[in-house]
């Protein structure tokens, strides 16, 4: 890019290149733009809680993982400063999840972000929402 910052899909790359945990949960990234991410998986068994349903926590870490590539999309290291998320439908193994990140607002160094997670049936899973700090270091 002329601005010497790198484009929102080299982004992605060097993320994925060291995102273990990324690769360990099966995410596969659709699509990847300037303050956007999608990105889907398929639950597998050892996703579930004790009640055979998949564990709070794998549907978080899904979200916060396609908020990462949707924030740091501008070429700049950018953190999470806030996050919260609504868990509003119940997912058994085998289901196919689709999470969807989209920035609401970019300022000079902060961003909101909206990240929602569907079913197959495009039935909402769960919502989750962040802001992000965006550093003055280029990610390269």
């Amino acid at each position: 890019m002329s601005d010497g910052l790198l484009s929102p899909k080299e982004v992605l790359q060097r993320m994925l290149q060291h995102d273990k945990f990324t690769e360990w949960l099966g995410l596969k990234v659709d699509a990847v733009d300037t303050g956007y991410c999608k990105l889907h998986y398929t639950v597998k068994e050892e996703m579930l809680n004790g009640f055979h349903s998949i564990h709070g926590g794998v549907l978080f870490s899904a979200a916060d993982s396609a908020f990462a590539f949707a924030c740091n999309s501008h070429g700049m290291l950018t953190v999470a400063l806030d996050v919260s998320i609504s868990f509003t439908r119940a997912v058994k193994t085998g289901e196919l999840l689709v999470v969807e990140a989209k920035e609401l607002h970019s300022g000079n160094k902060t961003g909101v972000y909206d990240v929602r997670t569907t079913n197959q049936h495009g039935e909402l899973v769960a919502w989750f929402k962040g802001t992000a700090y965006r550093t003055s270091k280029k990610i390269g």
